[in-house]
C-alpha cells in the first residue's frame, strides 16, 4: 500500500489545504472525469476548500454522455435474428426512449455483459453462426483497446464481429462547453486516464484561446488537492497554461504506441453527446479499410434524433448548469436501483456520486 498511502497522507493534504487558503483566490473549477467526480466526493475534498473555491462536474462520464439514440440502435439490432449484443455492465440500465438493454435482456434478447472488447470478439469466434455486436462506449482511455481488437478481428478474418460506435474525444467536448458560454469556468482539472493516452498537447488551445488554466490530475486526495492549488496559483498569477500534476503516469506526448494503434483504425468524426448535442470532430469512426466491422453499415440502420426527457436533468448536469439536487427526480423516483437517467446509472455519474456521498 506504500504507493497509495503516501497520496492519502492526512497531514500532507492538510498542508496543501492551508496553502490553498493562503492564496485567497475565488474560482469555479471543473473536473471533466467521472473518476475525479467520485474521488472528490469519496474523500470529502469540497469540505477542505475555502468557500470561494467551487467545484463543478463536467461531461467526463462516457456512459452518461452516450445519447439515448445509441441505446435505441443497440436494441433495434438485438431484435434481429441470430444476433448477440455485448457491452459493459454500466450500459445495461441506461434508458433509451422506450426501453433499456437490461429490460430487453429480461424479455429474452441475447444481450451479454463483457469486461473487454476481446471478450466480445471471443464470443464471435465461439458463435460463428451468429452476428456479435459490441456497443463501443468510451473516451480515449478505452479506444485503443477497441482498435486493437478490431485489428485482431481483421487479422483473424472474423466476419461476424461488429462494433456499434459511440466512442468520443474529451478535448473537443471541452471546447464545445466553453463555446456554449452557459457556465463560467475558471480552470479545468483535466482527466488523468485520458491524458495517459493523449498527453497534454490536445489541451493547449484552452489557455491559448480562452485564457483558462488546465492541470492534468491524478486521482488520490493529495493529487487532487495539489492540482487545485496549481490551478489557483495560475489564476492568481494570471499565467494560464497546461500543467501535469500526474507526472508518474502522464507524459506530454502521451502514449505514442496506443495513439498509433488508435489512429490506424479510427479517424475523427462528428459525434452526438447527451447534453451537448452534435460536436464536430468529437467522435471516432472506423476508417474505410475497417468499415466491414461497422454495425450501422452491416445492419443498414440509421440513428433517430436524440430526444432527452425534460424532467431528467442529466444533460444540464453534464454541462455544469445544474446540480443533481436541483432535479425533482433525484433520490425520489430516480435512484441507483431505479435510474431514470444515465448520470444515476454509471458508477462515475455525478448523480450517483451525489446519491452515495453528497445527500447529507
Amino acid at each position: 500500500m506504500k504507493y497509495i498511502d503516501e497520496f492519502r497522507d492526512k497531514k500532507s493534504v492538510e498542508k496543501i489545504a492551508d496553502k490553498i487558503r493562503e492564496l485567497n483566490v475565488s474560482a469555479k473549477l471543473m473536473e471533466v472525469c467521472g473518476t475525479h467526480t467520485m474521488a472528490i466526493f469519496q474523500h470529502g475534498i469540497r469540505s477542505l476548500l475555502p468557500e470561494g473555491v467551487k467545484l463543478l462536474s463536467g461531461p467526463g462520464c462516457p456512459v452518461c454522455v452516450t445519447p439515448s439514440s445509441d441505446i435505441d440502435l443497440a436494441i433495434e439490432i438485438a431484435n434481429r435474428p441470430d444476433t448477440i449484443i455485448t457491452t459493459f455492465g454500466d450500459m445495461m440500465k441506461v434508458p433509451g426512449r422506450r426501453s433499456s438493454l437490461s429490460k430487453e435482456k429480461a424479455s429474452g434478447k441475447d444481450i451479454r455483459i463483457v469486461y473487454s472488447p476481446t471478450d466480445a470478439l471471443n464470443i464471435a469466434k465461439e458463435n460463428k453462426n451468429k452476428n456479435v455486436v459490441f456497443l463501443a462506449v468510451g473516451f480515449e482511455t478505452t479506444s485503443p483497446t477497441i482498435a486493437s481488437t478490431i485489428k485482431e478481428a481483421a487479422d483473424s478474418k472474423v466476419d461476424n464481429f461488429f462494433i456499434l460506435d459511440s466512442l468520443k474525444k474529451i478535448p473537443e467536448a471541452m471546447m464545445a462547453l466553453l463555446n456554449m458560454g452557459e457556465v463560467e469556468v475558471d480552470g479545468f482539472l483535466c482527466p488523468g486516464h485520458v491524458s495517459v493516452v493523449i498527453g497534454s498537447g490536445p489541451y493547449e488551445f484552452i489557455p491559448r484561446d480562452y485564457g483558462i488554466p488546465c492541470v492534468i490530475s491524478g486521482f488520490e486526495p493529495l493529487d487532487i488537492m495539489q492540482s487545485i492549488y496549481m490551478l489557483l496559483l495560475q489564476i492568481k498569477e494570471r499565467n494560464p497554461k497546461v500543467e501535469i500534476q500526474y507526472k508518474r503516469a502522464v507524459k506530454p506526448t502521451g502514449n505514442l504506441e496506443a495513439l498509433k494503434i488508435l489512429f490506424d483504425v479510427f479517424e475523427a468524426g462528428d459525434s452526438t453527446w447527451r447534453g451537448l448535442g452534435k460536436i464536430p470532430g468529437s467522435g471516432l469512426r472506423l476508417k474505410p479499410e475497417y468499415s466491414q466491422f461497422d454495425a450501422l453499415k452491416a445492419f443498414d440502420i440509421k440513428a433517430d434524433e436524440t430526444i432527452e426527457k425534460d424532467e431528467c436533468f442529466c444533460g444540464k448536469i453534464l454541462r455544469g448548469v445544474k446540480l443533481p439536487t436541483d432535479c425533482k427526480l433525484f433520490s425520489r423516483s430516480c435512484t441507483p436501483e431505479n435510474p431514470l437517467g444515465p448520470c444515476m446509472v454509471s458508477s462515475e455519474g455525478t448523480c450517483a456520486a451525489y446519491y452515495k456521498y453528497g445527500r447529507k
